[in-house]
């Protein structure tokens, strides 16, 4: 059965756009593009690829051949996903096809009749952070999942982290390593994330599939997806199949493909290739998280409703298998959101401590403050309606808690640099660790005042009164009462 092709993902040099202009064109509106330009004086394109333009396997198995890491054989199903093996660089390496790229190479085996194997999720950057490789391009550094992934863990109950350690990982960042043929079944990312990935080496072809039309590659039971859309789609399983209209890009060596929220998608290796790939969210994509999980819930709810009757503590138990098969649970995403409202309160107390009578170079960090204060309190009011998260449900966070802990000033330096950088302000002449810890006194008291949250309500009020102080501190001409009037309304967003 041939895939109906619409048209190809648009290629933008990086040069020609502004972070609005990603912001608005490609961020908000969830749409995939190919950006050029991003990737000059990375040291992974010089020391990772020879001069041929080949990945440059004898300095990965000289410097990193040790690493223990997850290989795919992408000639073995396994369930929804392929075989996943566990060696280190260096054999993988060994088991690299030799002369691959002048070789025809299929999906299950190379030239030698070895199994093709696909190493990926590896965390490079946790386990060499000396080796700086590349930075993140500027359009993709307001990336909450790692920033927080630094300084705290997932999961607050240590046998989820356990059970399935590949999802309660330490980070989201990772390399990829693949011979010409391996290949990547049919997926949305993790968390409903989103993505970017930066060809070092190398050529793919990427087949996406928009969101509203995903439905159409599940079966009649909305259970199961096409796993391989080049294989004989059984069109009594999936009767929808044959109406998708896919996306096509050929992916570069150089080039980096962002990769919305919810969009399903299929990856080939046209060539020997390396890649670097960051999955991430903010506060433009916590919808889509918030929705995932909520569907995941009622699903692992449902799958063990005939035990209700018989088990002392079920909503515990969903919320444990809810942690296993998605990756974070409600308390997870509630403490995660939580800790970005608080750190976003932090940063505005900060602009307004330091810059009493802002600039204009200011401004734009503290539109963007403002507004992932109003995403966040968004999705907040909707956890209220969620029965599970009513009342005394097991949810109990303690800011002062938060406030006293060292980690969360990291996560507030972090936000810090990261909104300086995007917004190309100058780094500061003050200790900016001192200065925040400041801000931190500053809301002290209403902390003091409602520290114990149990409830998503719990915290929209509190957001509430520290915007409520922070606004009446100024008087009515200046420019950041805008952003904060904005944030409390109801009609936001």
């Amino acid at each position: 059965m041939g895939l109906r092709i619409g048209g190809e993902i648009g290629k933008v040099n990086s040069d020609e756009l502004s972070y609005n202009d990603f912001l608005e064109r490609y961020l908000v509106k969830n749409q995939p593009v190919v950006l050029r330009g991003l990737m000059d004086g990375w040291a992974a394109s010089k020391d990772w690829v020879t001069h041929t333009g080949q990945p440059d396997l004898k300095f990965f198995s000289s410097h990193f051949g040790k690493s223990i890491v997850q290989v795919t054989d992408c000639g073995t199903r396994d369930f929804t996903d392929q075989k996943r093996i566990e060696m280190s660089v260096a054999e993988f390496i060994d088991h690299w096809p030799k002369d691959s790229v002048n070789k025809h190479v299929d999906a299950t085996t190379n030239e030698h009749g070895k199994q093709l194997l696909y190493l990926k999720d590896w965390h490079f950057v946790k386990e060499y952070p000396e080796y700086l490789a590349y930075t993140t391009p500027p359009f993709f550094r307001d990336d909450w999942l790692n920033l927080y992934l630094d300084n705290y863990s997932m999961h607050n109950e240590p046998d989820a982290c356990q059970e399935k350690n590949e999802i309660s990982c330490s980070d989201y960042r990772f390399v990829y390593m693949g011979a010409k043929g391996t290949w990547t079944p049919l997926h949305a990312d993790v968390f409903r994330s989103y993505s970017w990935s930066a060809n070092v080496c190398g050529k793919k072809k990427w087949l996406f599939l928009p969101p509203s039309q995903c439905h159409l590659v599940f079966d009649r039971n909305t259970k199961n997806s096409v796993y391989n859309i080049f294989e004989d789609v059984n069109e009594a399983k999936f009767p929808g199949f044959k109406k998708a209209v896919w996306l096509e890009c050929i992916q570069e060596q150089g080039e980096i493909i962002f990769v919305p929220s919810g969009w399903y998608h299929q990856v080939h290796n046209l060539e020997d290739t390396i890649s670097i790939n960051h999955n991430w969210f903010n506060a433009y994509n916590l919808s889509w998280v918030w929705d995932l999980l909520l569907k995941d819930y009622n699903e692992a709810k449902e799958y063990i409703e005939d035990i209700r009757d018989i088990c002392d503590d079920f909503e515990g138990l969903c919320q444990r298998n809810l942690a296993i098969n998605t990756g974070m649970n409600f308390s997870d995403f509630f403490i995660f959101i939580a800790c970005f409202s608080f750190a976003n309160l932090v940063q505005l107390y900060h602009l307004h401590r330091v810059y009493e009578n802002p600039s204009r170079c200011i401004l734009p960090r503290a539109e963007h403050l403002a507004l992932n204060l109003v995403y966040a309190r968004k999705i907040v009011l909707k956890m209220i309606t969620v029965e599970a998260l009513a009342g005394n449900h097991a949810l109990l966070l303690d800011l002062r808690q938060i406030m006293d802990d060292s980690k969360f000033l990291e996560l507030c330096s972090g936000l810090d640099r990261t909104y300086r950088g995007i917004h190309k302000e100058q780094q500061p002449n003050y200790d900016i660790k001192k200065t925040l810890m400041d801000n931190l006194g500053d809301l002290d008291l209403i902390v003091k005042s409602c520290s114990q949250v149990y409830a998503p309500e719990d915290l929209v009020s509190f957001i509430d009164s520290a915007l409520r102080k922070l606004s009446s501190s100024f008087n009515r001409e200046h420019p950041l009462l805008l952003e904060l009037d904005e944030v409390r309304s109801p009609d936001a967003l």
